[in-house]
């Protein structure tokens, strides 16, 4: 699987480099910013494009506006976006903003080199990942007017296991519940939550992401 990385930081651009090629991906093109990277994907379109969130000139938001760019350059391209710290407000623009092959995690996951590649692949063959920090967040709000109030502790851990892209049959297996039971507390919760269920992928990412604040 072909990558190409976007970081300011040397060290970190090319020890994420050797990383990737130590648990088997292709390393095509690296550079220091966004609008570099965009002309590498535009030449020749890796599977995934992996940069980070704040890069030169402003270090703001700069890895999404790439990661626009590149979406509208190349549709195809998976789209792994890593931040030191968590900007739920950002995650939310990124995951909202963009119809699936989407990631988003913080640095310190990458030390965890098979999931981390596992990711990898889930976002370039369509999937969305979200750093577990950000559902920890999630889970951990209470707000009077809040729906997540509605959900019994067995929904939340459901939710929690949703929006980090498993499967009905893995978070039956995670939960050690009966599929059936997995699939009527996903019912559930899509009810409490106000969704029709639809676009499940889709939703699964909203029905987490829409009751964030930054």
């Amino acid at each position: 699987m072909r990558v190409m990385l976007a970081d300011d930081a040397v060290l970190f651009r090319e020890g994420l480099a050797r990383i990737l090629t130590e648990i088997g991906f292709e390393v095509t093109g690296r550079t220091g910013d966004g609008d570099g990277l965009v002309d590498l994907v535009r030449r020749d379109p890796p599977d995934v494009a992996l940069l980070d969130l704040r890069m030169p000139p402003g270090f703001a938001d700069e890895g999404i506006e790439a990661a626009t760019a590149i979406r509208a350059a190349a549709p195809s391209v998976g789209l792994m976006l890593l931040s030191q710290y968590v900007e739920v407000h950002h995650a939310l623009r990124l995951m909202t903003g963009f119809d699936g092959g989407v990631g988003y995690l913080l640095k310190d996951r990458v030390s965890d080199l098979q999931v981390f590649g596992a990711d990898l692949r889930k976002v370039a063959g369509g999937g969305t990942v979200i750093d577990p920090e950000l559902v920890t967040r999630l889970v951990a709000r209470r707000r009077e007017d809040d729906p997540l109030g509605a959900l019994t502790d067995r929904e939340r851990a459901v939710l929690g296991l949703m929006a980090r892209g498993h499967s009905n049959s893995a978070i039956s297996a995670d939960l050690h519940l009966a599929v059936k039971t997995v699939e009527a507390h996903v019912t559930s919760i899509f009810t409490k939550l106000g969704l029709a269920p639809g676009d499940r992928e889709h939703r699964r990412v909203l029905a987490v992401l829409r009751f964030l604040r930054a």
